[in-house]
């Protein structure tokens, strides 16, 4: 359930709230990218210490890896994980863009070759919702199609029409179990905008799908190839056709510019590796711009990484981080992760702050004038 608390006066940006079953999200908000049961070199009790409240997994690779009865059977995805906070899980649909060459797909389903060991895999609208289910998360995706952009117009629209009417079925299944003795997990199912960069496209498929009337509503197939500003655009012509009182997530993105960028529009989510993966390349982020620890400049540097920040990483100094990671020590990657994740919480409750005193534009401009975003 979603409640709107507060809009921007200057802005599209919204504060909002959203309520599962395993507790409250304050919005807008960053997941974490948990695809395989972890936040990569984050300990549970360490990743709830940067302030994130809700973290995202995968189908696709969850019922590969190690399968969605065996995360059933070891108690559910929450015990699972060790998580006890909301869970999202993505339906799959962006394996089909990014394993295209391990699979074909046809208006059932898709079918994979398995990329750990070749098996063969059959993800359809029924069994994304059903292997969702299984696992027990607090959000459920529908299965859509993603395509590379940029891309002719004639295959948006075929992936775009293919996503509404895969949709369709995703909710006829989730509605069905709903309703049966077999199915107890409360369940919310998020829909999945697509049309490539086209606006008529993404205008039809957001009304199409917001007739269904789904409990929430994802942007798709973006982050892909497009330029930053084609992304806005397109975010643009998007958010004015989903419904107002349920919450919007932009999937996949981003930087954190691109973050403060698509809640200026009126996103409510988001979702990118980038903290993580950056962080275990030896990049912070922070106000004051990335912070390459690798650099030679940083070996006797016995500054903290950020003054302000209280994460374990900025209770060491520069030279201290450098040193892990010139000695190949797993600490290093470990604790720039934290220092990352704890960062991206900190800007997005600065900015749900921002939005209550209707000062976002002010917020957002105050952070692009720093390097922090790029």
């Amino acid at each position: 359930m979603y409640t709107l608390i507060h809009r921007d006066k200057h802005s599209s940006a919204r504060r909002g709230r959203l309520q599962t079953a395993h507790g409250t999200v304050e919005l807008p908000a960053f997941m974490p990218v948990g695809t395989l049961g972890t936040v990569k070199g984050v300990e549970i009790g360490q990743l709830q210490q940067t302030g994130a409240e809700m973290i995202l997994g995968n189908t696709y690779h969850l019922s590969l890896r190690p399968g969605e009865d065996v995360v059933r059977d070891l108690g559910g995805l929450h015990q699972f994980f060790g998580w006890q906070g909301p869970i999202l899980t993505d339906s799959g649909g962006f394996q089909i863009f990014s394993l295209a060459k391990l699979m074909r797909l046809d208006e059932e389903e898709a079918v994979f070759r398995s990329h750990v060991d070749g098996s063969t895999i059959h993800l359809s609208p029924e069994r994304a919702i059903k292997i969702q289910e299984t696992l027990g998360s607090d959000i459920a995706m529908v299965l859509d199609h993603v395509v590379a952009l940029p891309n002719e117009r004639k295959v948006l629209e075929e992936a775009m029409l293919r996503s509404v009417r895969w949709a369709k079925r995703c909710k006829q299944t989730a509605d069905g179990r709903q309703q049966t003795a077999d199915s107890d997990v409360y369940q919310q199912i998020f829909a999945i905008v697509q049309g490539g960069l086209d606006a008529d496209l993404r205008r039809q498929c957001a009304e199409m799908l917001a007739e269904l009337n789904f409990p929430g509503y994802a942007i798709g197939g973006l982050s892909v190839g497009e330029t930053p500003q084609e992304m806005y655009d397109t975010i643009d012509v998007t958010v004015p056709h989903l419904p107002v009182d349920k919450p919007r997530y932009l999937m996949g993105v981003g930087t954190p510019l691109d973050i403060l960028n698509g809640i200026e529009r009126g996103i409510d989510l988001f979702d990118c590796v980038m903290p993580t993966r950056n962080g275990r390349n030896a990049m912070a982020f922070t106000d004051a711009g990335p912070i390459k620890i690798r650099n030679a400049k940083y070996q006797r540097d016995d500054r903290p990484l950020e003054e302000t920040c209280s994460c374990p990483a900025c209770q060491r100094s520069r030279g201290y981080l450098r040193h892990l990671f010139m000695a190949d020590e797993m600490l290093g990657p470990i604790l720039l992760t934290i220092h990352n994740l704890t960062y991206y919480q900190r800007l997005m409750a600065g900015a749900r702050q921002a939005i209550e005193e209707d000062r976002f534009l002010e917020f957002k401009n105050r952070h692009e004038k720093t390097t922090c975003c790029h």
